[in-house]
């Protein structure tokens, strides 16, 4: 396995997906890559966030 490079869908920057994190996304049982760039990861969360009101259903 080695380093991957990738085009975010959002923002169209590359962004690396390393070793590590494919392993991770290995062992968590995700079969498709990150489609975003980190940057662009954390910005849709924080707005998913705030769309529901910082709230987490349980």
């Amino acid at each position: 396995m080695e380093d991957k490079t990738l085009t975010c869908k959002d923002c169209g920057a590359t962004f690396t997906f390393t070793v590590g994190e494919q392993q991770f996304y290995a062992e968590k049982g995700f079969t498709n890559e990150p489609a975003r760039c980190p940057d662009c990861r954390r910005a849709k969360k924080a707005s998913q966030k705030s769309f529901n009101g910082g709230f987490n259903r349980r």
